[in-house]
């Protein structure tokens, strides 16, 4: 079931900042100027499923661009400002200062493959790459399968870690500080540039397949 119509952003919800968010050729872009600092998230608030998804299949077609950093967020709600405080950022950066690159579960599970490292001190799961599995300026599937609070993420289709997300039927407090919940909304995120830079990245196909309870 699709979750955007390539056309308008009816269904979905923004906040604060909505500007660096608008629809241009059949995509959702966000375009966070190099002077904007504030983020900027916006809700799938529309008819599929009440948007209300516990267990799911989500498919996000995604482009980024040079140092752009953003997010799909899942087992969210609606926030009006900041960064969501309930729910996980599937991350989408693939060449931001932030070392931990696109498919991270973020802060709890992560992908990187450089040349940003994480600290020496570092005790969040780090899995390494050789070699990115996707890139800037190229058209990539990002997927994320939730069943239960097992949590598989895939790039272009290729499995890259599965994990479990302890007491998933609860609302409890995450080691990340952020508030787990047994079931909610996506978000798309729009986080501030690096100094200098803009944060430019394009979604297309979205579209998420409701798994049973």
């Amino acid at each position: 079931m699709s979750l955007f119509d390539g056309k308008t952003l009816d269904g979905w919800k923004v906040g604060d900042n909505a500007e660096i968010f608008s629809v241009q050729d059949g995509m959702i872009v966000m375009n966070c100027p190099a002077t904007d600092h504030r983020p900027a998230h916006l809700f799938y608030e529309g008819d599929v499923n009440g948007h209300t998804f516990k267990n799911f299949d989500l498919r996000v077609d995604v482009k980024t661009y040079y140092c752009a950093n953003s997010g799909i967020y899942f087992h969210t709600e609606f926030q009006q400002a900041g960064f969501p405080r309930k729910g996980i950022e599937c991350q989408v950066d693939n060449s931001h200062s932030d070392w931990r690159r696109t498919g991270s579960l973020y802060a709890l599970f992560n992908l990187t493959w450089g040349p940003e490292k994480p600290s020496a001190d570092n005790k969040q799961t780090v899995i390494y790459l050789a070699n990115a599995p996707v890139r800037d300026d190229a058209w990539y599937t990002q997927e994320i399968i939730c069943r239960d609070g097992v949590v598989t993420v895939k790039l272009n289709g290729q499995p890259m870690f599965t994990t479990q997300i302890a007491d998933a039927n609860t609302v409890h407090r995450m080691p990340t500080g952020f508030t787990w919940l047994p079931e909610g909304t996506f978000a798309l995120q729009g986080h501030p540039p690096m100094p200098g830079q803009i944060s430019k990245v394009c979604f297309k196909n979205i579209r998420v397949k409701v798994l049973p309870n």
